[in-house]
């Protein structure tokens, strides 16, 4: 049996005899969390993508445990990010926007915000206990300076503050930077080339060398690690390298997935030949449904309704691992409703580290899941910009709001949930519900297209149970300062730190702050 190893507010003498009796102690744990970028509940063969391309991935669920009822806090990048390293709702982190009602928002690099220094991030927790963290990849939670990973937690990065959009002209808009550190070493379609004809870039590559030269420093010095490999190749533009491009029968986003999933197998098996598997937990995911909208471009979110986004379970059902070889006995199942947030308090709590307590925290310890798949019940809140939409209680779920996009964005060929269409659920503009939401078992209809009838006994029994939980959860909540709402075309990446040695800085506009327009 594991044992949950924290020497807090322990005496010192206490500790020591505890360390000489308990040899957990002595040897901290890795962490790596591999996050994927609009992957889907679909895309991968153990949760039955019909092709079977992800053969490293199918192993690792073997080996592990897989989490069918696992989930994204938002149905969208950045604030899903956020909420994954503060261990907290994007409402409550500043994630979100104010300009228009249940709007998504992001991070592009025209926006002025970003993670507030008020939030405390899981490598900031970590680094405090000895830990060295290394993120790499999309980054998303603010380009200015004073957002940046390095200044929020994080010792290394490797990768770039924003999506790899582009190419642009670097006059009206700036190419996006690709950072080492602090400083820039070059820019997407320039240095880092991604050739948008035929998808090839190497940029996948990259990150699965500079994860291998990470988790091997670290191993050769015996620092425990934690690794953020936030991947973006399935995202679109999409890419992958030359020896994949081609090669799978899901077309360019096919090969983009098959090579993500060769390189989480180059990643366990490095684990293995350090012979430091036994001692880092990993745990695979993505920010957030598939973009179903991108069609053949886009993944799979198998039987779910709809997908990035919206709050339907297409939009932020994630396909989820968990593997610690030696700790998480192999071939489990867990149902437990669980949520990236719970990636924070977990790890921090492995580590021996404090949670925060003087702020509410979202995110559940899953320890008893993980070690004794025990599962719990817990309510799970999906927001939607500013707006609670919908209530997850056991495998029951109440929709407060509902709302894919705009009828004109529609009409222009943008669709959240192609194929799907119900009634009252999947509407075209925002439907209140408030006063009686709309049930569904989504043990029974996974595919929210069957709704409870409010006369029902069913309804009478389970709904008031679950309006006490909103009314609960709204009553204590503090909402955090929007950080999505101005937007600056001045703040783009013009001139990032380092630019000068590259001669690579360029000349921004004068600013002039507005509100940002979120149309979804």
């Amino acid at each position: 049996m594991a044992i949950h190893c924290n020497v807090r507010g322990r005496s010192f003498i206490l500790t020591i005899l505890i360390l000489l009796i308990n040899p957990c102690f002595a040897e901290k744990s890795n962490f790596i969390i591999m996050l994927m970028d609009d992957m889907g509940w679909g895309d991968l063969g153990v949760f039955g993508e019909p092709n079977k391309e992800t053969p490293n991935l199918d192993k690792m669920a073997a080996e592990g445990m897989l989490f069918p009822d696992f989930y994204s806090a938002n149905p969208l990048c950045s604030p899903s990010r956020a909420a994954l390293l503060s261990g907290r709702l994007p409402i409550r982190n500043g994630f979100y926007t104010t300009n228009a009602h249940a709007r998504n928002a992001y991070t592009p690099q025209i926006i002025m915000g970003g993670i507030p220094d008020e939030e405390v991030l899981l490598p900031e927790l970590l680094q405090k206990v000895g830990y060295r963290s290394k993120i790499i990849g999309k980054w998303h939670l603010g380009h200015r300076p004073q957002f940046h990973p390095l200044k929020h937690g994080f010792d290394e990065w490797f990768g770039s503050p924003n999506c790899h959009f582009g190419p642009y002209d670097d006059k009206t808009t700036p190419n996006i930077p690709v950072y080492r550190d602090t400083e820039m070493i070059g820019r997407y379609y320039e240095e880092f080339p991604v050739n948008k004809k035929t998808g090839e870039s190497n940029l996948t590559q990259i990150f699965i060398q500079e994860a291998v030269s990470f988790i091997e420093n670290q191993s050769s010095k015996g620092q425990p690690f934690f690794l953020y490999w936030a991947v973006d190749a399935t995202h679109e533009p999409l890419y992958a390298s030359w020896p994949f491009l081609g090669t799978s029968r899901r077309g360019l986003y096919g090969d983009a997935v098959r090579e993500l999933d060769y390189g989480v197998g180059v990643i366990l098996q490095k684990l293995k030949s350090l012979d430091i598997d036994k001692n880092t937990f990993v745990f695979f995911s993505s920010d957030n449904g598939a973009a179903t909208y991108a069609k053949t471009d886009g993944g799979s979110n198998g039987p779910f309704l709809c997908g990035k986004q919206t709050t339907f379970e297409g939009g932020v059902r994630e396909p989820s691992i968990a593997w610690w070889p030696g700790k998480i006995q192999p071939g489990q199942v867990s149902h437990q409703v669980g949520s990236l947030m719970d990636l924070y308090t977990t790890l921090v709590n492995l580590a021996g580290a404090e949670v925060p307590k003087d702020r509410i925290i979202d995110g559940i310890d899953l320890y008893d899941v993980l070690f004794r798949n025990q599962t719990f019940d817990r309510p799970l809140f999906y927001y939607r910009g500013n707006e609670l939409m919908a209530v997850r209680m056991g495998v029951y779920k109440a929709h407060l709001w509902t709302w894919t996009n705009s009828i004109q964005e529609y009409n222009q060929g943008i669709d959240f949930c192609p194929g799907e269409e119900i009634v009252n659920v999947t509407t075209h503009e925002q439907v209140n519900h408030s006063s009686l939401p709309l049930l569904f078992h989504i043990g029974r209809d996974f595919g929210e297209k069957y709704i409870i009838g409010p006369n029902s006994v069913e309804y009478k029994m389970v709904m008031p149970k679950i309006i006490t939980v909103i009314e609960n959860h709204k009553g204590s909540l503090v909402p955090g300062m929007p950080q999505l709402n101005l937007c600056d075309d001045a703040v783009m990446n013009w001139s990032p730190p380092g630019c000068e040695k590259l001669n690579k800085c360029l000349k921004a506009p004068p600013s002039k702050p507005y509100k940002c327009p979120w149309p979804h």
